[in-house]
């Protein structure tokens, strides 16, 4: 037996609660894992809420992320002992996730746990920190370095944005934070950030081409924000977009990609391929400023999340929110 956080939707309607299930109900899988951390990201918090069709199978675990020791293993690549992480492949939507103590999955979606990290580490980073080194890797791809100017991050104080900061700033990118908590300021720049602007300045509907202000973005918003970026975008501009916060429509103009040539980046976390995984969690591993993860992190207890899970679609939770699955 173990606990978990289940979603059903009989026709009574949705609801979610903690429950004790039975190892013989976990889904077909070909490793078996005993869950020590788990963590909350937005997309949790839309499933929790029942905010957005995220689940696709009843009923279900949700959380899309988790961090381990395998249990038992059908598959050549683990062996029981082993530490591992998955983060996305449809979990917490379609399988069984990792707001439990137990997952079964398949083999191939698990990434080892690095050594520099432990399983909690691993969780603080989650979908949210590994996004934003795609989103640094993307950019680094696109030929952007520091000396070609400020960096835009919006949702920065966001799970995505707070890490994207601090792998930003350490690198050595001058960051500007977009927030629409401006009492922050002062945290955000403790993280790297530059400058901190208001996120009221790019959420309205704007001009098709505005200022050249930024040599490159990461965006975890979508919609209006993400057009205005594209706008003051600087010449050869880059844009790595991974979230739709505001919106998933993209209101926006061809102009600054014809006229100055800008780019934008597609970032996926869900079904990145391992080889792509693998490195964003080795770079992870050689940059992240551990003691600035911890200082944008805190812990809750399995019961908790499920009130944590709507304050991050409220925008009222700061940087990343780990889950002890076992209390």
């Amino acid at each position: 037996m173990f606990n978990a956080i289940l979603l059903e939707r009989p026709e009574a309607g949705f609801s979610a609660s903690l429950a004790r299930l039975d190892d013989s109900q976990l889904p077909v899988g070909d490793v078996t894992v005993r869950i020590d951390y788990s963590t909350l990201n937005y997309k949790d918090g839309l499933a929790i809420s029942n905010s957005s069709p995220v689940v696709r199978k009843w009923p279900m675990v949700p959380g899309v992320d988790f961090a381990g020791t395998v249990e038992a293993s059908d598959h050549p690549d683990w062996q029981a002992g082993d530490k591992v992480i998955l983060n996305g492949w449809g979990v917490g939507e379609t399988h069984w996730g990792g707001l439990a103590q137990k997952a079964r999955v398949q083999g191939q979606w698990l990434v080892a746990l690095p050594e520099a990290f432990s399983s909690w580490q691993a969780m603080a980073i989650g979908t949210a920190g590994y996004t934003a080194m795609l989103c640094v890797q993307a950019l680094e791809k696109h030929g952007i370095t520091p000396l070609r100017g400020p960096v835009l991050v919006t949702g920065a104080n966001g799970g995505v944005g707070s890490v994207a900061i601090i792998l930003l700033a350490k690198l050595g990118y001058q960051v500007v934070a977009s927030t629409g908590r401006l009492g922050e300021t002062e945290h955000l720049k403790a993280l790297g950030a530059a400058e901190v602007i208001d996120r009221a300045s790019l959420s309205a509907p704007g001009k098709p081409l505005g200022k050249e202000r930024w040599a490159a973005a990461v965006d975890t918003v979508g919609s209006h924000t993400l057009a205005n970026v594209c706008a003051g975008l600087r010449y050869g501009g880059v844009v790595a977009a991974c979230g739709l916060a505001q919106g998933m429509d993209f209101p926006g103009s061809v102009a600054p990609f014809i006229l100055r040539a800008i780019t934008l980046a597609g970032i996926d976390s869900v079904m990145a391929p391992l080889a792509v995984r693998s490195s964003a969690w080795e770079r992870l591993a050689q940059e992240l400023d551990t003691e600035k993860l911890q200082a944008i992190t805190r812990e809750v207890s399995l019961a908790e999340a499920l009130t944590v899970a709507p304050q991050i679609l409220a925008g009222q939770v700061r940087g990343r929110v780990v889950v002890d699955v076992n209390r």
